[in-house]
């Protein structure tokens, strides 16, 4: 997907040296501003336990957050939840809920007409309470003077017990007393009856208050003054052998050992490491130097590379897995499938070790990162199938495992856990790397004019909207142009170029013919009249030639990638139409002095890439297979042959890098696809046999 850019001139060799700089000074402030730890506090986070004891180096007093917020935290769990003033119209509410209730109930009891059963049937479909099956037998069963003291007593225990403090959840505790408030003058089964009815209508009164409680927690909150912490010098921050925890991490930043100052030796390092980066950088350039666009290709790498350095040297410090998940070789990918694997792998090495750089563990990271940006770069892949770039995934997980177990086995005593969880980021890291890659190139391709495996499978739907519009105004062309991208799209795989853009690029390179259908062969139907035959040479060439305009058009209207206008507009490059300037040299009696010989070419440019070179041969050997039908294999065999030859000697070819050999590679694909399409015909012997009276049978 790459193309050749022209050589950089005096300011872009300007601009380069001025993004160089910048590109160090900016890759210097990371590698120095990023949090790094001393020796004593190497290390460590939160839930370590700390290998020697950690002293003060001065005298120090701080505000500390983490006290205070745990004191502030320890006095709100402190403080009870608020509830609302008994409601008096909750009771009064309940009572008549019961009095309705009661009286539904006595209108049960002194239905005349119903048995029994139907009664018992009646009181079950009370919807205030559930009465148990029991408790509606005895009530049925209570004479009226004594159902009138159940009634009145019933209404007397539970105003007694409403007019209690009854908070929302405590319900429970005031049914189980209300037995006790039942008159001791009432027999024990309508004691039973009372408690049940009242206890049925208990309802909390005192509702929790989230506005009350909250404004006690906030006051509680203010009052608390903010926790002062002070550390003589030479005192123990922290022992030997103790948890770090967020107070102790904060009095170790507070102290500067968790993010010590920069010390001259650490600047100078780092200083060195960044200009041996510049320094490779320069050397990549000059050998690169026509395989980037200064204007866009340089930012894009410059910005890739300071982010994927910012993020690591922020990321690897915050957790002891962070490193193994960090998806760094999605760099390289990245690089690779947009500039070059070349430019990938050299402008990786520097990254790398700035980005491990001054980490306890920098030479597992070397080797980690390392491993996995070489065998993400230099897998045998196809850029153009997505699914390669899962398999590049799984291929640096599997990497960064073997490094990560190769160091486990060094150790005397091998954690079965840390390596087991080392080993899961990992896998996610793969899985990172590949979706990384597949979304970034994505998105920066259209900008450095490039096509992603994604755009392109995209256009190669038979549903798109402009295959659909060639499809219905141009079924012949369409049916041409899907047995070209056969054809280039395999002769493509043979020789190792961009199969699946040489395949778009053939579905579109034709596309101009829908707008004009009927002026090309292939899509008039036997015995129409030919658009052609009443037209001068000149304006029957100026149609043929327009479909490669009328392509860019609606190219251009349909927003296609540059790189499939480049098929639209390259698949002819500077030809003849020879039949129309056949045409015209024929009415001119063979004087040429008088024609113009350019109202006959195609426009071009000639085929700059190997793609669109193989869509013209391929365009060329199908028609012209198609027209002339060859009778044998070996006609078939010289056809294809004299088609790319002349292609070649009308230099047609020479801004490719095809070469000889893929030349015949290609005429060979082709021979083999096209002798199955057309099925050309052998010579077969003549046979001859004497011819011999048949007898007739009886």
């Amino acid at each position: 997907m790459m193309a050749d850019f022209p050589k950089p001139n005096f300011k872009q060799i300007l601009l380069l040296l001025i993004l160089l700089l910048c590109t160090g000074a900016a890759t210097l402030a990371i590698v120095i501003f990023t949090p790094a730890t001393s020796i004593a506090a190497q290390d460590l986070q939160l839930g370590d336990v700390a290998a020697q004891d950690i002293l003060a180096p001065s005298a120090v007093s701080y505000t500390s957050n983490v006290r205070t917020l745990e004191l502030k935290e320890a006095v709100l769990s402190s403080v009870a939840p608020r509830y609302t003033q008994a409601d008096t119209n909750i009771a009064r509410q309940q009572l008549e809920r019961l009095r309705a209730a009661l009286a539904y109930i006595s209108s049960v009891r002194s239905d005349i007409y119903a048995n029994e059963e139907q009664k018992l049937n009646d009181l079950a479909a009370l919807q205030e309470i559930q009465i148990r099956a029991e408790t509606a037998v005895n009530i049925l069963a209570l004479i009226d003077t004594r159902w009138q003291a159940v009634q009145q007593e019933t209404i007397v225990v539970l105003e007694q017990v409403m007019r209690n403090t009854i908070r929302e959840g405590r319900e429970d505790d005031f049914r189980s007393n209300v037995p006790n408030l039942v008159s001791l003058a009432l027999p024990e089964d309508q004691a039973l009856i009372v408690a049940e009815l009242a206890a049925a209508f208990i309802a909390p009164n005192s509702i929790y208050s989230e506005t009350l409680t909250e404004t006690v927690r906030q006051q509680a909150a203010e009052a608390v003054e903010p926790v002062q912490v002070s550390f003589a010098a030479g005192e123990i921050v922290v022992q030997r052998g103790e948890v770090i925890s967020e107070a102790a991490l904060e009095a170790l930043r507070s102290l500067g050992l968790a993010q010590p100052e920069h010390r001259w030796q650490e600047l100078t390092s780092a200083g060195l490491l960044v200009l041996l980066s510049l320094g490779l950088a320069v050397i990549l350039f000059r050998r690169q130097v026509n395989n980037v666009k200064y204007t866009r290709g340089l930012f894009v790498i410059v910005a890739l590379f300071l982010a994927f350095l910012s993020l690591g040297r922020l990321a690897l410090p915050m957790h002891p897995l962070a490193p193994y998940l960090f998806p760094l070789a999605a760099y390289p990918l990245i690089i690779a499938s947009l500039f070059g694997e070349e430019l990938a792998l050299v402008s990786t090495i520097p990254l790398i070790l700035l980005i491990a750089f001054d980490q306890s563990n920098s030479a597992v990271l070397l080797l980690f990162f390392g491993t996995g940006s070489l065998f993400g770069v230099l897998m045998p892949k196809r850029e153009q199938r997505i699914s390669a770039y899962l398999w590049v995934g799984i291929t640096v997980a599997a990497s960064g495992s073997a490094v990560i177990t190769a160091f486990h086995l060094l150790q005397l005593e091998t954690n079965l856990n840390t390596l087991v969880s080392q080993t899961a980021m990992t896998l996610l890291n793969g899985l990172m790397v590949s979706g990384i890659t597949v979304l970034l190139q994505y998105l920066l391709a259209p900008i450095l004019g490039q096509i992603t495996p994604l755009q392109l499978l995209e256009l190669s739907r038979p549903d798109s909207e402009l295959l659909e519009y060639l499809l219905r105004n141009a079924p012949g062309t369409y049916q041409h142009s899907l047995q070209v991208a056969n054809l280039a799209e395999q002769a493509a795989e043979r020789i190792d170029a961009d199969s699946l853009l040489t395949r778009v690029g053939a579905l579109y390179h034709d596309i101009g013919k829908a707008a004009n259908p009927f002026f090309f062969i292939e899509n008039q139907r036997v015995g129409q009249i030919d658009t052609h035959d009443h037209l001068d040479p000149a304006e029957s060439a100026a149609v043929i030639i327009r479909h490669v305009t009328d392509g860019l058009v609606l190219a251009r209207k349909h927003r296609l990638p540059d790189r499939i206008k480049d098929f639209i507009a390259e698949h002819h490059g500077t030809l003849k139409t020879y039949y129309q300037w056949a045409q015209a040299v024929n009415a001119a009696q063979g004087d040429t002095t008088h024609l113009d010989e350019n109202l006959f070419m195609y426009p071009g440019p000639r085929p700059q890439s190997r793609e669109t070179a193989l869509v013209m041969l391929a365009d060329g050997c199908e028609a012209r297979v198609r027209a002339q039908k060859p009778e044998t294999e070996d006609a078939l065999r010289e056809m294809i042959k004299d088609t790319i030859d002349k292609r070649l000697a009308q230099d047609q070819l020479h801004d490719t890098r095809l070469t000889l050999q893929e030349l015949d590679i290609t005429a060979e694909t082709f021979f083999t696809n096209l002798r199955g399409i057309y099925h050309p015909r052998v010579d077969y012997p003549t046979l001859n046999i004497p011819t011999q009276p048949i007898k007739a049978t009886e």
